[in-house]
């Protein structure tokens, strides 16, 4: 730790078991690993600030290490008040010098403080997961934009509210949608939050998931994810969809489509993933079976109504650490993972290593990009380049050992042309 460095962490005593931690998952994050010796020798962040508002786990710290490798003054708070994993912000502010605003479970007021700390850091490049920092950069620090080259953000719902700004008139930096990356959402949103959120599910309930009617609220590449595995595990699954091209793509793959009304008066458990607004209503807790399970894989804790789930309810009481359990005036049992946060961290230990290597590569890559391309790029959502995507493919193929063919020159020239037919 830096003599006079600031921060906010529950125990700096916790470092040494972070330490082991970050090490564990560093060894399933080859590519980070590759661009992080890569960029030690380059610096092409050098002296440039970076504040990162983005769940603070051993995936997110190596990124942090990759970042101060390649030359960025680093600083980071929490992109959820339950995700933070205490012992991994200790190992980052304790043995790397990384200043960390971020506490497990902290307030809503603590939560914003932290947010603040990190604009304190007066960053030319901010990282986001759910956009929460370019936000209050954009209502409360408007000071800080004139020096700014960009941001990246990370998760679908951030990129939804960064689109919205732009639309408006309203985002004032460039802003990189890692999320939308080919080698982000393909496998991340799908195989890592399948894997991740039903970890959530299971380690907060220890409810056998076979044979269970399972509803997944919404089609998308995390909710393909969540269906594909809960299907593994012998559950029936139900999709619900406002998305005439999703739904029709569930049915296809599958699954039972029907509105959601219709599935919560059968579902043992509901997951949403949608991104948007009391998705599950009073109209379907009104419905529901006893002893229902409901869990959030949306980032924010929106995608459920818990005000109208506290309002409908009689008594309320914890039965294990992730699980409220609201008990309805007609006797039956609702229960609530996680207080409707995002399960996958708030009740388990979040995506695996292994696809946070991709998605994290393609945020240190498009920092770099940012650095040196930054001034010239418009005030937007832009994609992530091709050639960053491209790149992140091919070290983790050449990470786990396969190889695969090249076009032949006469091949190229084939499809490059227009004149050789039937």
């Amino acid at each position: 730790m830096k003599a006079g460095m600031k921060f906010d962490i529950r125990d700096p005593a916790l470092a040494s078991r972070g330490e082991e931690r970050i090490g564990w998952a560093a060894q399933e994050m080859p590519v980070l690993q590759q661009l992080s010796e890569r960029f030690s020798k380059q610096r092409p962040l050098e002296g440039l600030r970076l504040s990162g508002c983005l769940h603070i786990t051993t995936e997110t710290a190596n990124l942090a290490l990759a970042l101060q490798a390649a030359g960025a003054e680093v600083v980071l708070c929490a992109s959820n008040p339950l995700s933070t994993q205490d012992d991994v912000a200790a190992a980052l502010v304790e043995n790397h010098a990384i200043p960390v605003f971020a506490i497990r479970g902290e307030s809503t007021d603590v939560y914003y403080q932290h947010i603040v700390a990190a604009m304190d850091h007066q960053p030319v490049i901010t990282m986001d997961d759910g956009a929460d920092l370019v936000s209050e950069i954009h209502k409360s620090r408007v000071d800080l934009i004139e020096q700014m080259l960009g941001s990246t953000e990370e998760t679908t719902t951030g990129v939804i509210r960064l689109r919205a700004m732009a639309r408006e008139g309203a985002l004032k930096i460039p802003v990189i949608a890692v999320n939308d990356a080919m080698t982000k959402h393909l496998f991340d949103n799908r195989y890592g939050t399948g894997q991740s959120a039903l970890d959530g599910v299971i380690r907060a309930t220890n409810i056998l998931l076979a044979g269970k009617t399972f509803c997944v609220v919404g089609y998308g590449w995390c909710g393909r994810g969540i269906a594909l595995r809960a299907s593994g595990h012998g559950a029936h699954v139900i999709v619900t969809e406002v998305d005439p091209l999703r739904a029709l793509e569930a049915s296809m793959d599958g699954y039972r489509v029907m509105p959601l009304l219709e599935a919560a008066a059968q579902a043992d458990f509901i997951i949403t993933a949608t991104g948007d607004k009391h998705v599950i209503d009073t109209q379907h807790l009104e419905v529901m079976k006893d002893g229902c399970v409901l869990a959030n894989s949306g980032h924010f804790n929106i995608e459920i109504n818990v005000g109208a789930l506290e309002a409908m309810a009689d008594a309320r009481h914890r039965p294990r650490p992730s699980v409220d359990e609201y008990r309805m005036a007609d006797g039956r049992r609702l229960r609530l993972l996680a207080e409707g946060r995002l399960v996958n961290l708030a009740a388990a230990e979040g995506h695996p290593s292994a696809v946070m290597d991709m998605s994290f590569a393609n945020q240190l890559l498009s920092a770099v990009y940012l650095a040196e391309n930054g001034r010239g790029l418009e005030n937007r959502v832009h994609r992530v380049p091709g050639e960053i995507d491209a790149e992140v493919a091919a070290l983790k193929l050449a990470a786990m050992s396969i190889s695969i063919d090249e076009l032949t020159p006469e091949q190229r020239r084939y499809l490059s042309s227009w004149e050789e037919g039937t």
